[in-house]
């Protein structure tokens, strides 16, 4: 399968950055956008935008429509039992926010306990850390190793009857460790605890099968699947949807308001208060159609999933992964940091003698994107006693020529500072 053929439909990536063709390796912070949900996005703006679940006009109603095909697209891509366990939010960070407060308010009380791992992103840290503030309750942290692997054999001993939720990354944004989630879920139900799955950096590269895992709450974000901005999905087994407290309170998500008393709307409207990012939620429908069935040109159709949604692109990402480690371990004073034997398409190194800050910059001055800082995972920097780390992160409509061009552009830094 040639990808070459896929970047025609990301009109981004054929532009130059400081006189030089893009090479863009920052997918892990933004994945670009196919011209398949530019158009709907732009076709909704221009043409057909209307508050959804309220007019009784065309336009209300077909964006109404096309909004609700977007949370079975939704659905269908993490094989949910039903259509009303997906909750559109604002992205990852909202969703995880909403379970830690309604869930919160729900189920945990002082002297309770949360566990969350030391590689998570700041967004799956410190809705939790409110919470236990609000709560007396108490967060416990299982470590991983250097080579990037969560300590497995801690788990079971991080675990007892105070314990509330257990709240992990699919996939480490820094380290690129797939962690080995079905297993956790299952250690973790074995003592009927509930586990929350950041898939932020899983869904594109993957997803889940929520209900093969036994998943029981699972958030990622439109924008790193070639989606919009500022729209992402929770996913919610109806028991907890059923029983946990409104997040927020407006229109939409009520039966009946009066002075005496308020009733709730029926799942998932009682947790999308006030106007949806509509537009957002249906282009990110928009891409979910992209990822499962490629885009149609006058010529040809082109089909990126081969037996199983996003398989194709994985083993592309896996490639781009293994061309990138074997050129840039091979740099003298490069290291790269998380080297477990599941790992998704990103690298974050350092390079002996200089700062990362220096080597993003001057990456960027020959066309080259990456990411640099503390990566929002401060807990994972703190481990290897770093200030901040390089990192590259791959997408499926990269190229091998490209990695090439990333190789070459390292040692340029390292040959000039």
């Amino acid at each position: 399968m040639n990808f070459m053929n896929y970047r025609q439909f990301f009109p981004l990536l054929s532009r130059t950055v400081n006189g030089k063709p893009l090479v863009y390796l920052d997918n892990a912070a933004t994945a670009q956008k196919p011209q398949a949900v530019i158009d709907t996005v732009n076709e909704l703006h221009a043409a057909l935008n209307g508050n959804i679940h309220r007019g009784v006009h065309y336009m209300a109603e077909q964006c109404t429509m096309r909004y609700e095909a977007a949370r079975e697209s939704v659905r269908k891509l993490l094989n949910a039992e039903k259509t009303h366990e997906a909750i559109f939010t604002a992205g990852t960070t909202a969703g995880i926010n909403l379970v830690a407060f309604s869930f919160g308010e729900k189920y945990v009380k002082a002297g309770d306990e949360i566990v969350v791992t030391e590689m998570e992103h700041h967004s799956n840290i410190v809705p939790w850390q409110l919470l236990c503030e609000r709560k007396g309750a108490t967060l416990k942290v299982l470590p991983f190793d250097n080579e990037g692997n969560l300590r497995m054999d801690l788990l079971p001993s991080l675990l007892n009857e105070k314990t509330k939720i257990v709240a992990v990354t699919q996939v480490s944004n820094v380290l690129g460790t797939v962690n080995p989630v079905e297993k956790i879920i299952k250690i973790a139900h074995a003592k009927n605890i509930p586990v929350l799955v950041d898939g932020a950096q899983g869904a594109q590269h993957g997803g889940i099968d929520v209900q093969k895992t036994g998943c029981d709450f699972y958030v990622f974000s439109g924008h790193k699947m070639y989606g919009p901005t500022g729209v992402g999905v929770l996913y919610a087994k109806e028991k907890f949807l059923e029983e946990m407290p409104p997040y927020q309170g407006g229109g939409d998500m009520v039966k009946t308001v009066s002075f005496a008393k308020t009733t709730y709307a029926d799942l998932p409207y009682k947790f999308e208060a006030g106007t949806a990012n509509y537009i957002g939620a249906i282009g990110l429908g928009s891409a979910i159609e992209f990822l499962n069935n490629g885009q149609k040109t006058e010529e040809e159709s082109y089909s990126l999933c081969s037996c199983s949604p996003l398989s194709a692109l994985q083993a592309h990402e896996h490639a781009l992964l293994q061309r990138a480690t074997q050129e840039l371990q091979a740099i003298d004073g490069l290291k790269i940091y998380g080297n477990a034997a599941q790992k998704s398409s990103l690298i974050s190194f350092t390079i002996d003698g200089i700062h990362h800050l220096d080597v993003a910059q001057i990456l960027d001055k020959l066309g080259i994107a990456v990411r640099t800082g503390t990566l929002c995972a401060e807990p994972v920097m703190q481990h290897f006693g770093l200030t901040g780390m390089v990192r590259a992160s791959f997408a499926f409509y990269n190229t091998l020529e490209e990695v090439d061009k990333l190789v070459e552009g390292v040692k340029k830094v390292k040959a000039m500072m």
